[in-house]
């Protein structure tokens, strides 16, 4: 038995006696104690349920009852401390006192609100650097099915992107820009003290609080880790009193939202009749549009059955009403459900505390053969030994389960759906049938998403224990052992008859698996001491991590099934292809922290961390982190003490450095790889170089310099936060191209700089607060511009990735589009006339790609040199917004709530690569309606089209020539400017209305409150793009592959129905 194992069980069995302790009395109460008890309402007079009672200095607590009712042990020298979320806390001295009634008045916002840093706290109205924090009125009655979703619009310089709706996707979180090359720059996840890989380690019904840590100072604490912000996680414990238990639940459905628009079956058969029919004449040079379609060539032919009256010699081409007419769009989406069932349980005494809580989530994806399931578990406790010893420990088991039904990317059913032939029938042939061979190069996505298997399985475990042991009066010492542990499974399976032919014209049905086991260890040690002398408090904080990952992973993959029906790798017919690979990466830290604060007016922190990582060589293996911030709340100065208005003016400064050492595990050695080779006519097992190694990779430093300003007026009900940072990030590391006499292609190494420059804002206001009636805003906005300062001697580097390119440069930001700019289309006048009076496509009179006729796009010569070739391709448009923001309202009034959240940003574009295969108008595939619209040449042989079809097909006066009417794929293959779309939106984000049943109502049933909600989420994009302006199709793993579209999954418009009930 490990020793993680051993902890947790010793654990176990101390909570055991803790919970039987909770059920006694404590008969031994001292002579100098009496019982006190009293009731606590609000200034209304309404009872408050919960309100938190504590002996000043001790650990021993209650809440208030269902009728605002509490009951403690006291002596006549203690005070009791008063407290409750949303009110002023009060201290009252007992004395000769045995009944104490209080009245707690709310307040707007509570500077005094302790805010969570790295291994400690902080009031609020000390901080020196700059943090953001998700209230949680926030995550309250809002159906999150992951805990990332809840950081949409809520936080200043903190970007999402929604890069897909396949169910249980994280969104990707960017903080202040991205700041490497190498990877992209997700932040630093931190739950209960304990750094984890993924926000989907969390039930969002869990959470307590969220605070993000922005500037080196604040995350520089965290060292390597943290030099893209730190995103530092609560979950919920007992608050003490009463044994409490909640259930949440919720029920919804799922609409897709904002999907293109293709051409019905009647507008795509007169576009594919226009078609043919032009590139008929085009080739015979004659009017041969009455000629019986049986007597034209195969590539011209219409399928008869398509047509009412296809080969007579009046032949009447409209659609045939009896023909299979197929919406393959609403085929593949249906209107789904999602539901979230969540039972807590919590209670305290002097003994200690425990917080239970068990769950299950379901969100059936609006995509067929698409969900996820995860069921989760919670435990926190705490027990203390004596008053000077605590133990702890914090389980989460959870289990997930994730269909993903091949939905996104090139080829992939979403995208194949959107441009499969409307007129070919959903069970046309079989029942089973994918692959259709009238239609060469079509598989059926419906088939295709029904029997393809694309399956992920995640079984975790984050388990930690600790004890804290008070030395002396504030000094205390804390250790805290972690283990993480995830085991993945990955199976895929596709069918022949659903894979289109191969260059044999041959079906092979293919699959594999990958299983991935992950095993985190760490153990921290914090010391710390608190020391308060007069005017003068100063904490001082030093410790030391160790971190250990262990990761295995086994993949096989194969060809060729005789039972298909039977998704067994070794039954294939070709031989399976195996690996094993195993990584170890460990890291040892010190770090310290010293914090000094004089009269509360003069704030000073200093910090450094120390960080060891096995990632890198010997010479570069260690980095040191350093920070400082210092703050002056000029408000407490006596020169300010007659503005009564203001209750806080802060402005602060800090400056510190944080790393990143996120690389490949061993790219400082030379590795090499095995693999089966044949020699001899026999199998051979061969070992050759894997990688060029750099033994003088070194961290990617980042320098961030921040300076803030907090003001607060009018008893807190107006807030306001502003900050200006400067984050400069060098030692890129990155993969840089080397001569291929090397035997390779790229090594990693440290190259060049980027400066990440920007501005937030947080306002937060009380507009009205009466008795019955309540409104606050909250509104936040950033903008940042990144920029790149050095690429290690190069002036730029170019990314292709499928048919987009990528630039990035010095001098501009991270990541552009590369592409080629046009300027309207050529028309007949940009060639030389010919001897029949007619253009001469052989003679262009402007610079033109091969084969280009009037109807393309005309291309900008931008180096004019008189050709257009790849010089002329130039940077244009990125991913990058000018400025995000959020706005949330909320109103009460008496028992109602509601809440109302905006979000949006301006600038930044869409890169819509789908449009190649959908917007382009290729014969016989789907595309977007436009395109009936599109740009018409003048035909040898007179009007292809003399007969009415009732579809408007005239040129709109901007559209291209399509593809189907002889574009030669000019427009289509070749990246430019028309592809790119401002990604500006303002989305209705979510609108809420909740209701509290009255107290009077639920007393009865014993039930402390009850409160219904209705919700609705992704209620409505505004945009000028035809999809969602924050996808991001490709790998995550890259920020300059950002914002594209290759017509991923849809996001969903939800709409729930919940209820929390309190006992």
């Amino acid at each position: 038995m490990n020793l993680s194992k051993i902890v947790i069980n010793l654990f176990l069995l101390f909570f055991c006696v803790s919970l039987a302790a909770q059920t006694k009395q404590n008969t031994n109460e001292s002579k100098h104690q009496k019982k006190i008890s009293g009731t606590v309402v609000d200034q209304n007079g309404e009872s408050v349920i919960g309100a938190s009672v504590l002996v000043k200095g001790s650990t021993v607590g209650t809440i208030t009852d269902i009728d605002g009712k509490y009951s403690i042990a006291a002596s006549s020298e203690d005070k009791l401390v008063f407290s409750y979320v949303g009110f002023d806390s009060q201290e009252i001295p007992v004395k000769k006192n045995s009944i104490i009634n209080v009245t707690l008045k709310s307040t707007t916002k509570d500077l005094d609100e302790v805010v969570v840093i790295g291994y400690g706290s902080v009031k609020k109205s000390n901080l020196t650097t700059s943090v953001s924090k998700i209230s949680s009125e926030s995550l309250e009655s809002r159906p999150l099915t992951t805990i990332s979703e809840a950081f949409s619009g809520q936080l200043a310089g903190v970007q999402t992107q929604v890069s897909s709706g396949v169910p249980g996707e994280d969104l990707q979180i960017t903080v202040r820009g991205a700041s490497s090359l190498n990877s992209t720059t997700p932040p630093l996840y931190v739950i209960d003290g304990i750094i984890t890989e993924s926000l989907n380690d969390v039930n969002p019904s869990d959470i307590e609080s969220i605070q993000v840590l922005k500037d080196a100072a604040a995350t520089s604490i965290y060292g390597a880790r943290g030099s893209n912000g730190v995103v530092l996680i609560e979950t919920k414990v007992a608050k003490g009193g009463k044994p409490v238990v909640t259930f949440d639940a919720y029920y919804g459905l799922q609409k897709a939202d904002r999907l293109p628009e293709v051409m019905s079956p009647k507008e795509w058969l007169a576009y594919n009749i226009y078609c043919l029919n032009a590139n008929y004449l085009n080739a015979n040079g004659l009017n041969s549009m009455m000629t019986p379609n049986k007597n034209r060539p195969t590539n011209y032919q219409i399928p008869e059955s398509w047509l009412l009256n296809p080969n007579s010699d009046t032949p009447d081409w409209r659609l045939n009403p009896n023909i299979n007419q197929t919406n393959w769009i609403d085929e593949i989406l249906r209107t789904a459900p999602v539901q979230s069932y969540q039972l807590s349980a919590s209670g305290k005494s002097d003994m200690g505390s425990i917080y239970m809580s068990g769950g299950y989530m379901e969100q059936v994806g609006i995509v067929k053969n698409t969900d996820y399931h995860r069921i989760n578990f919670r435990l926190n406790g705490t027990l203390n030994i004596t008053k000077k010893l605590r133990l702890g420990v914090n389980l989460a088991p959870s289990v997930a389960k994730q269909r993903r039904g091949e939905s996104e990317g090139k080829d992939k059913v979403i995208l194949t759906a959107l441009q499969y032939p409307c007129l070919i029938g959903i069970d046309e042939n079989t029942r089973d049938f994918g692959y259709n061979a009238d239609y060469p190069n079509y598989v059926n996505p419906y088939e295709r998403l029904m029997q393809v298997t694309d399956n992920k399985g995640d079984n975790r475990l984050n388990a930690s224990a600790w004890f804290q042991y008070d030395i002396i009066k504030g000094l205390s010492f804390k250790s805290i052992y972690n283990n993480n542990i995830r085991s993945t499974v990955y199976e895929y399976f596709i069918p022949a008859n659903v894979v289109a032919p191969n260059a044999t014209g041959g079906q092979v049905s293919s699959g594999n698996s990958y299983s991935e086991v992950y095993n985190n260890w760490g153990w921290q040690n914090v010391l710390s001491y608190d020391l308060n002398v007069k005017k003068h408090t100063i904490n001082i904080m030093l410790g030391q991590s160790l971190d250990n990952t262990n990761t295995y992973r086994a993949t096989v993959a194969a060809t060729g099934w005789p039972l298909e029906n039977v998704y067994t790798l070794n039954l294939a017919t070709t031989p399976t292809t195996a690996s094993t690979e195993r990584y170890t990466v460990r890291t040892s830290s010190f770090f310290g922290r010293v914090s000094y604060d004089y009269a509360d007016k003069y704030l000073f922190t200093a910090s450094v961390r120390r960080d060891g990582s096995s990632r890198f060589g010997a010479n570069n293996r260690w980095g040191t982190f350093p920070s400082f911030s210092a703050g002056w709340k000029i408000s407490e100065e006596n020169f300010m003490k007659n503005l009564d208005f203001l209750n806080l003016f802060k402005i602060r400064a800090s400056w510190g450095q944080a790393g990143n050492d996120r690389v490949g595990y061993y790219d400082y050695l030379s590795t090499f790889d095995v693999s089966n080779t044949v020699y001899g006519g026999q199998s051979q097992a061969a070992m050759y170089p894997a990688n060029y190694a750099n033994a003088d990779l070194k961290w990617e430093n980042t320098t961030s310099v921040d300076l803030g300003l907090d003001l607060s007026f009018l008893k807190n009900r107006i807030q306001f936060n502003f900050d200006y940072y400067r984050n400069t990030t060098k030692s890129l590391l990155y993969d840089l191209q080397i001569p291929s006499t090397t035997g390779f292609t790229t090594t990693k190494t440290n190259v060049g700089k980027i400066r990440n420059t920007g501005w937030e804002i947080d306002l937060n206001t009380t507009n009205i607060s009466t008795k019955d009636f309540k409104w606050s805003s909250t509104i936040n906005l950033s903008a940042n511009r990144n920029k790149v300062l050095d690429l290690g001697g190069n002036d730029n580097i170019i990314t292709p990735a499928w048919n987009a390119y990528f630039i990035t440069q010095v001098g501009g930001p991270i990541s552009q589009f590369y592409l080629y700019r046009t300027d309207g289309l050529l028309t007949e006048d940009d060639f030389a006339v010919g001897p029949d009076g007619s253009y001469d496509r052989s003679q262009p009179l402007v610079p033109i790609m091969a084969s280009q006729i009037p109807g393309n796009l005309k291309f900008v010569d931008t180096n004019e040199d008189g050709q257009i070739t790849d010089e002329d391709m130039v940077p244009y448009g990125d991913n990058m917004p000018d400025l995000l923001w959020g706005f949330t309202n909320r109103f009460s009034y008496k028992g109602f709530e509601l809440s109302i959240f905006l979000q949006g940003q301006f600038g930044g574009d869409v890169y819509y690569l789908a449009s190649r295969n959908i917007n382009f108008g290729r014969r016989f595939n789907n595309c977007l309606v436009g395109w009936l619209n599109s740009y018409k040449q003048t035909y040898r042989g007179g009007d292809p089209i003399p007969y009415e079809l009732g579809v408007d097909m005239s040129w709109d006066g901007k559209t291209p020539l399509s593809y189907g009417l002889g574009a030669n794929g000019v427009n289509e293959n070749t990246t430019t400017d028309q592809r790119i779309y401002d990604a500006t939106f303002l989305k209705i984000k979510n609108i809420t209305l909740s209701y509290n049943l009255p107290k009077n109502l639920l007393q009865k049933a014993k039930i402390r409150a009850m409160k219904f909600y209705i919700s609705m989420e992704n209620v409505h994009t505004f945009t000028h793009y035809v999809g969602n302006p924050e996808v991001n199709s490709y790998s995550s793993s890259n920020p300059v592959l950002r914002g594209v579209d290759y017509s991923t999954y849809p996001l969903a418009r939800k709409y729930s129905l919940g209820v929390n009930v309190t006992f």
